[in-house]
């Protein structure tokens, strides 16, 4: 499995001290660039630890993870280029909008006007145009993931990681939301794993769909 443009992970295996058996056992999966890729496995079956090989977050005990042909098995977490979103956001509640969507910026010393820059157009893009300067505890639960969202695009990452971002949200607004964040990623061009449970979101939202159980692809 061979590609220079997009996401390559080849025969990953992850194995969690004590456990019995392998979290990942040789694992692949190649998504093209640009594409959004839907991960569908049950509860155990190895999906968020698929996330945290390509983020580097796990050792990996064999295999490789590559990106437009650039290996980053060896890179350490946070010079991978990879942003996360996760089930309930995990924003700053001391920070506002405009604060939390910076935060990556800020620690990427990023001048001051180029960052004030790119929040506006990462508040746009998702849909929160003039929200910067609002409080966390102001948003609702949809707006929230909006952010967190915002906040992992603004540095633009090579590969953006989203494990379950919308399975907290009622049934109307994950639909909702869904659809703005597909939206925002594909004006990024931004190469996507979404991890969820439902196969119906997987195709309205995915390009293709990926099944793992038990560790394998």
């Amino acid at each position: 499995m061979t590609t220079d443009t997009g996401l390559v992970v080849s025969h990953v295996t992850v194995r969690y001290p004590g456990a019995a058996a392998p979290a990942l056992d040789d694992a692949s999966l190649d998504v093209p660039a640009g594409h959004i890729c839907a991960l569908l496995g049950p509860s155990g079956s190895g999906k968020s630890t698929m996330l945290a090989a390509i983020a580097g977050l796990v050792p990996i005990e064999a295999g490789s993870v590559e990106f437009a042909g650039t290996d980053l098995t060896p890179v350490a977490t946070h010079r991978r280029g990879v942003g996360m979103v996760f089930q309930d956001g995990l924003l700053f509640p001391h920070r506002n909008v405009a604060a939390n969507i910076g935060f990556a910026l800020d620690v990427a010393r990023t001048p001051r006007a180029e960052r004030a820059r790119r929040v506006a157009a990462m508040l746009e893009l998702v849909g929160l145009a003039g929200y910067g300067n609002r409080a966390i505890t102001q948003l609702s639960g949809g707006e929230r993931q909006r952010v967190a969202l915002a906040r992992s695009l603004a540095p633009s990452p090579r590969v953006l990681l989203l494990d379950e971002p919308l399975s907290s949200l009622d049934s109307e607004t994950r639909v909702a939301v869904g659809d703005a964040m597909v939206s925002a990623i594909r004006a990024t061009g931004t190469t996507t794993i979404l991890v969820t449970h439902d196969e119906d979101e997987a195709s309205r939202l995915c390009d293709t769909t990926t099944r793992i159980a038990t560790g394998r692809i």
